[in-house]
């Protein structure tokens, strides 16, 4: 297991992943169709979970003002493509859900780590954000990411984007 440490300026790691919610009704979605905008990737770590619903349910409240800018969310857990098409009809989301099932993309973006829940430890997905400049580079991360605020502290983010 090797732990990617990625940084503000880094390129992005590239994907070519089974979807749900593609515009263009394709069922993958390849990194390279992101080019030239910017875009945000959020990795959470289950489906219809709690704190995962209140995430999803703020970037779909915020929806609009992401569509005014053109920029594009892509939610990414290792849920299967039937959770996602599940959560995402549930709950009214607007934008793609990626399935890494097989967790590369969690490794490529150093969010599959260690977690402790009463003591036990496992292993899971650490609930972070990358935003994407238009030239594919990480313009900034946020790890341990906290819900309450953070779609919000996201825009503030991109309307200093240029």
């Amino acid at each position: 297991m090797s732990e990617q440490t990625l940084n503000t300026g880094d390129v992005a790691p590239g994907f070519n992943l089974a979807c749900v919610g593609h515009p263009g009704g394709q069922g993958k979605l390849d990194a390279a169709e992101l080019r030239g905008k910017p875009w945000l990737l959020y990795f959470y770590p289950k489906d219809d979970t709690s704190g995962c619903t209140k995430e999803a349910c703020q970037f779909r409240d915020d929806w609009s003002q992401f569509q005014q800018i053109s920029v594009p969310i892509i939610g990414v857990s290792r849920d299967n493509l039937a959770s996602h098409e599940k959560f995402r009809s549930k709950y009214q989301l607007p934008f793609i859900l990626l399935a890494d099932e097989e967790g590369r993309l969690c490794q490529d973006y150093g969010v599959w780590v260690e977690k402790s829940m009463y003591g036990r430890k496992y292993m899971g997905i650490e609930r972070a954000s990358f935003l994407i400049d238009k030239a594919g580079k990480l313009a900034q991360i946020w790890r341990k990411v906290k819900v309450p605020g953070h779609s919000q502290e996201i825009l503030q983010a991109l309307s200093k984007l240029s």
